[in-house]
């Protein structure tokens, strides 16, 4: 979360897609207060993920195309200091769905030795229960930040957080993870300034970065396919594909707050592979998923966005205490 979030300028004009956006539904559950992470799931029909912010229990909950709980999941074995972001992903051998919850916040850029992420097997029913949980602890390899989106690729499970910085980043985990032990998060790429969340695409085509002003998508290897514009939001912070890799969902925080669909353009999905190419095999698969992107440095528009949000924000400070004296 961030103050100044209502002091931001709205985004610039982007690519648009064909089709227009739409607006799902509300989260109707009054126990949703602060939608931080989404997901769609990876074996229910219709079913989409949240949970809450900071200061919550740890706990999630299962909601249908309407914005009504169908389920509502406590973890065990998991703390809640700062849930900020989840993914889902399928486990190859089983079939089963996996579902991911980061502990990851971190405003103070250096708070906890040590962040975690939350491995959940996905509920193979939709009614509430106790489910465990397996913590994976994970420290920066430069140093504490904060952070508030992570994602899964979906062919070689290998986890990413974006960090939320105004030179932001991402950081890629091992390939195999260790319960034992802290796992290291090395930076392979640039991201946009102040990432509020990230997901991959079904297909491990693309991925995409939010902020509080559009989305970007990107190939594997880093390069920028296109920004997206994002409907207004009170505070953005949630990103996620649609099952059929075609659009974006998109939410925000707050009380009853929506959830909307944003069709991607046709160019960034001329960019996915073709169905008919044959598929590589799986160490070539591997190998390509885990390029480094290539870093990119900030914008001279995005830097200008910044600059007008912090002359805006110092204008209100300066007004408010002036009242107050």
């Amino acid at each position: 979360m961030t103050v100044l979030a209502c002091a931001l300028p709205a985004a610039p004009a982007m690519a648009a897609a064909d089709e227009a956006e739409e607006k799902l539904f509300t989260f109707r559950d009054a126990r949703i207060t602060e939608s931080s992470g989404l997901a769609v799931s990876p074996t229910h029909d219709g079913i989409y993920y949240t949970h809450n912010d900071s200061a919550a229990a740890p706990q999630f909950f299962a909601v249908d195309g309407a914005g009504r709980t169908k389920a509502a999941f406590r973890v065990s074995g998991a703390q809640a200091r700062d849930w900020e972001a989840m993914a889902a992903s399928k486990d190859p051998a089983t079939g089963r769905g996996v579902l991911w919850f980061a502990d990851i916040g971190d405003n103070l850029d250096g708070a906890w030795p040590d962040i975690s992420i939350y491995k959940v097997m996905e509920p193979a029913t939709l009614r509430g229960a106790t489910v465990p949980a397996v913590r994976y602890r994970f420290r920066y390899a430069d140093g504490a930040r904060n952070a508030e989106g992570i994602m899964v690729h979906p062919r070689t499970g290998r986890l990413s957080v974006v960090s939320k910085e105004f030179s932001g980043a991402v950081y890629q985990a091992p390939l195999k993870l260790r319960t034992g032990r802290v796992n290291i998060l090395r930076k392979v790429a640039a991201a946009p300034m102040m990432a509020t969340d990230a997901a991959y695409a079904p297909d491990g085509s693309s991925y995409v970065v939010r902020t509080y002003f559009s989305a970007t998508l990107y190939r594997p290897s880093g390069d920028v396919i296109t920004k997206v514009s994002m409907p207004p939001l009170d505070q953005a912070e949630s990103i996620a594909y649609t099952g059929d890799g075609r659009a974006l969902l998109t939410g925000s925080e707050g009380a009853r707050s929506p959830l909307y669909r944003v069709p991607l353009p046709e160019r960034a999905l001329a960019s996915s592979p073709s169905k008919a190419t044959p598929a590589p095999s799986k160490k070539a698969s591997v190998a390509a998923a885990e390029t480094a992107p290539v870093e990119r440095g900030l914008s001279g528009q995005d830097i200008l966005i910044w600059l007008a949000a912090a002359v805006g924000a110092t204008a209100v400070i300066a007004v408010i205490a002036r009242r107050s004296r």
